[in-house]
């Protein structure tokens, strides 16, 4: 496996001015089969003096020239590179002129004589100059130049450029006689002295030379020889002018030429290594042959492509597996409320994706809708958070290729409350023409409680949180309203002379954004005995009454009804001991579940159970003022003309619930 120099190595010969210069080379090893490519970088040494065109340089210098004037000097040549190459020049001490040594683009050096002091032809008609160049080895090497400077009268006024930098670009393979640029100087002198004659600089390599052509009298740069891009990417000219005067006038100037490469280079395909004969029982995939392909051209003129076809072999992909959306109830219909996104790494039709609902539930598909081509969710419907709280369906992504392959994202749309909803009274009843009195009597303490407002709010949350307070009442200083019970208490001691009749207007809001409210209208009678209250209330029914003249069989109802009370009341109790033994162990395992809190309130579902009506199953609110379930029962008479009797039992025992059945025509029992 060692790499040998099978012959004597220049690099000068081999790469030129190119560095760094190396030769490249693959190797293949077998047993396994692998291909390595190599380069040996072939590494300079200082084996070359620098090289001057001639031996003599000669040059005519006017005395009138000022000092500060530059004046380019042959340039020398050195085939190494690097530090190697030609790094400085150095001239002998003269009393007139000093050295300037410049860097070209490509690195190399050149000089120019700078005229430090003038030059005056009566003291000294030449002066003659050793340019000496040298390079950078260790020991340097050098060479020189024996410069002979003429001093004679000058032709006052030196042609002039009218920029001194000029930039071309041209493209590979150009033909001959292309032109490349046009440079143009002007002289203020008349005749000889301001005809103006363009050409190369002294110290204009002669590879340049070759290459490009310039006419004397316009001063036009053409092609000359075969550019290659490969070979030199950019070329730096320096040009001239002079005039025609006894002693010339001369102006220099740049031109920067940009070889623009094209693709003249076919890839070159090298069979690195054939393995023939192929048995006939070669599975798949065995290596028949090895290549190798290269391009001399740069960039994209150097690339070689090769097609992939593809395969639908990627399932999309969302950048989420699932969507939580939140819309606000009461929405405007057809507003778009989530944008689905996935993406496909394949091309073509196997990348192009389309969005379905998957119909799970029906309702979902009446409600929402999805657009195919971008996947943007629409609701097609107005959302209510009280008949609906949340949505859950499923989206499928799917691409066009065949097969097609698909993905599904969850989406769960929940739908939040907004306060829409007013408070609603359950009791006192708002919708009846019949009237309910609450009885307090003449000499209740502070304190007491006497009936309560239950209300409720469909809204959820603190939407749903009911405050109470007192609107309006017959003696503002009797009655008192718990903010958040609903409660109505006496708020100082009942005297005897308070009016027999009181109404109280209770406030009740909710805490939404913005506050919604209504009212309930309560009427409390002060009396002594029931036996009073009936007769307030006989006066407040209505004079046309029909039923007025029933009382006769109403008494006759009142006692067959007392009767069948005793019998049933008899009965109740023994069935109701049964259960509250049952009732109170099922209690102490299910206190949990029988309230919850939302906020501060306390939330019980009636169960129906034991006698009572159906129409007293309500989902109520119960304030952490009170600790107890009351239930109101309402029930009217239908044949009494005396309307109706409510009655309030607070009981203790949460989880037991009891019936009030009223009494009209006669005083209430003990027991009642």
């Amino acid at each position: 496996g060692a790499l040998l120099v099978s012959e004597r190595i220049d690099r000068e010969e081999l790469c030129g001015a190119l560095s760094p210069c190396s030769l490249s080379f693959e190797i293949v090893v077998e047993n396994p089969l692998e291909l390595y490519s190599g380069a040996v970088e072939i590494q300079d040494i200082n084996d070359n003096d620098p090289v001057f065109p001639s031996s003599q340089a000669r040059l005519e210098i006017s005395e009138s020239v000022a000092a500060g004037a530059r004046f380019p000097l042959e340039s020398a040549q050195d085939p190494d590179v690097g530090i190697n190459s030609l790094q400085t020049y150095q001239l002998s001490t003269n009393p007139h002129f000093v050295l300037d040594v410049q860097t070209r683009v490509d690195g190399s050096k050149y000089a120019e004589l700078v005229l430090e002091k003038e030059l005056d032809r009566e003291e000294q008609r030449e002066l003659r100059l050793v340019l000496t160049a040298l390079d950078g080895g260790s020991p340097p090497r050098s060479a020189q130049v024996q410069i002979h400077i003429d001093v004679v009268d000058a032709n006052d006024n030196a042609p002039v450029f009218n920029q001194s930098t000029y930039k071309a670009s041209v493209r590979e393979n150009t033909p001959s006689g292309t032109l490349v640029a046009r440079i143009s100087a002007y002289d203020l002198d008349d005749g000889p002295n301001g005809h103006i004659v363009y050409s190369f600089s002294s110290h204009t390599p002669a590879k340049v030379r070759e290459l490009f052509a310039l006419d004397s009298a316009t001063g036009e740069l053409r092609v000359k020889g075969q550019l290659d891009y490969e070979e030199t990417k950019l070329y730096e000219i320096y040009l001239q002018a002079k005039d025609k005067g006894a002693v010339p006038g001369v102006a220099h100037c740049k031109v920067l030429v940009e070889v623009v490469d094209v693709n003249d280079n076919a890839p070159e395909v090298t069979v690195t290594s054939v393995y023939s004969p192929v048995p006939e029982d070669a599975a798949p995939g065995t290596v028949v042959a090895l290549l190798s392909v290269t391009d001399l051209d740069s960039h994209d003129n150097g690339l070689i492509l090769v097609q992939v076809s593809d395969v639908n072999d990627n399932a999309p992909k969302s950048s989420q597996d699932s969507y939580d959306v939140y819309v606000l109830e009461n929405n405007v219909p057809g507003i778009p409320i989530l944008n689905v996104s996935a993406t496909d790494p394949d091309l073509g039709r196997n990348a192009h994706l389309s969005y379905t609902l998957l119909q799970g539930d029906p309702t979902v598909g009446h409600i929402f809708s999805i657009n195919r081509e971008n996947g943007t969710l629409y609701l097609l419907t107005s959302l209510d958070h009280e008949d609906q709280v949340e949505f859950s369906m499923m989206v499928q992504v799917q691409d066009g290729g065949s097969p097609p392959l698909a993905t599904n994202v969850s989406v769960s749309v929940f739908v939040t409350d907004l306060n829409d909803n007013a408070p609603t009274v359950l009791y006192p009843h708002p919708n009846t023409t019949a009237t309910y009195t609450d009885v307090v009597a003449p000499g209740t303490p502070a304190g007491h409680m006497v009936t309560k407002v239950v209300a409720v709010d469909a809204d959820g949350g603190y939407n749903a949180w009911i405050s109470y307070t007192l609107l309006q009442a017959t003696d503002p200083s009797l009655f008192s309203v718990g903010l958040h019970s609903g409660e109505i208490f006496t708020a100082r001691q009942v005297r005897e002379d308070e009016p027999p009749q009181h109404t109280l207007v209770i406030l009740l809001k909710d805490h939404g954004e913005p506050v919604l409210s209504t009212s309930a209208t309560v009427s409390i009678s002060v009396a002594e005995m029931v036996k009073e209250v009936f007769t307030d209330l006989t006066d407040v029914a209505p004079a046309n009454d029909p039923r007025r003249h029933v009382t006769f069989y109403l008494i006759l109802a009142v006692i067959l009804v007392s009767a069948a009370f005793f019998i049933t009341m008899l009965s109740v109790g023994i069935f109701k001991c049964y259960k509250w033994r049952q009732s109170k162990e099922l209690f102490n395992s299910s206190r949990s579940t029988l309230y919850r809190t939302p906020g501060p309130f306390h939330h019980i579902d009636a169960v129906r159970g034991g006698f009572t009506p159906p129409n007293f199953y309500h989902q109520v609110y119960l304030t952490t003022d009170s600790r107890q379930s009351d239930l109101l029962c309402k029930k009217p008479f239908t044949s009494s003309p005396l309307g109706s009797r409510q009655s309030t039992m607070r009981n203790g025992e949460p989880g037991l619930y009891h019936q009030i059945v009223g009494t009209a025509g006669r005083l209430p029992t003990p027991a009642e």
